[in-house]
């Protein structure tokens, strides 16, 4: 089995290869078609492609980049060290470089992000800027206005379309990799999990560790499963409930609260239902940046267990 990251490994190099809207595609195909690339905000829920948009861009306009994780150099050195000496020098391809600040909305609020606005505008003769982001509105004010901003939104009108084209991807990324596969395996671990494309293709290849994907490696998020965690809420037995956390951890969090969303009619009283919508969402934002997405999942169900009626 080969050792790299696939996410890597196959990442698209080109804007045509990424699986996009085509409202979205289309814009940035009129990019490297001008051949001018503009300080720009990406902001979508995680693993939809910004990143590997923002690569690709460079990549087909030929332009020299440097790559910034905000979530790991978010402070104010990261500015005056890496990227002042970076956006400062004179490109090797010739023409003007590219900083992508990945994972931006981490960067400090305070001090970091007001002094990006100053070397946006410093270097705008020899220097872009792309930000990625997961939560635009923590991007100050004075970023925004800087930068043209795209949203990664899919519609359920495009939804399926794009998980066709990602299910041939996926096809062929195992194919490649010599793993055997069940086709209908495939299309629900990314109905799963989409639009979150690299979390289908870091969940291949932990599977594929075995050299075949097929029904025996998927645990479904069922009505059954859900039905048993919202007794245990009723019934407020704590020890059942984080049983049922851990044994279900390997869902992607932010699932598991889509799935209780999608379904509290059915088990909270009517009156409790805007309470249980604040606390969901309240603990799906924390999802994004906490350490421990286990503690947090228990966290978010002991407060619904405590603080809503059950029917």
């Amino acid at each position: 089995m080969n050792e790299f990251l696939w996410v890597e490994k196959y990442r698209p190099q080109t804007i045509k290869d990424c699986i996009l809207p085509q409202n979205i595609k289309s814009t940035f195909e009129d990019i490297v078609n001008g051949g001018e690339l503009h300080n720009m905000l990406l902001t979508g829920t995680a693993g939809l492609g910004k990143t590997t948009v923002a690569k690709a861009l460079c990549n087909e306009l030929n332009l020299d980049y440097l790559l910034i994780n905000g979530s790991e150099e978010s402070g104010i050195d990261t500015l005056r060290n890496k990227i002042k000496q970076f956006a400062s020098s004179i490109s090797l391809q010739g023409g003007y470089k590219v900083v992508i600040l990945d994972e931006a909305d981490y960067l400090n609020a305070q001090s970091t992000q007001p002094a990006l606005r100053g070397f946006i505008e410093e270097f705008s003769s020899n220097c872009r800027f792309i930000l990625t982001c997961n939560f635009k509105n923590r991007i100050i004010d004075p970023l925004h206005s800087r930068c043209t901003t795209i949203e990664f939104n899919i519609s359920k009108a495009q939804s399926a379309k794009l998980c066709v084209k990602f299910l041939e991807r996926c096809k062929y990324i195992l194919s490649e990799e010599g793993v055997q596969f069940e086709e209908q395996v495939l299309a629900e671990l990314i109905m799963k999990h989409m639009p979150d494309w690299r979390k289908v293709i870091n969940e291949l290849q932990r599977y594929s560790t075995s050299g075949v994907i097929d029904s025996g490696i998927l645990v479904s998020l069922s009505e059954i499963s859900l039905n048993d965690l919202m007794l245990h809420l009723k019934d407020k037995n704590f020890k059942a409930m984080r049983q049922w956390v851990a044994n279900n951890i390997d869902s992607e969090p932010a699932a598991i609260y889509r799935k209780i969303y999608d379904n509290m009619n059915d088990y909270i009283e009517p009156s409790s239902v805007p309470q249980a919508v604040l606390i969901l969402a309240d603990y799906q934002y924390k999802n994004s940046f906490v350490a421990d997405h286990e503690l947090n999942t228990v966290a978010c169900l002991t407060e619904i267990m405590a603080g809503v009626q059950f029917k």
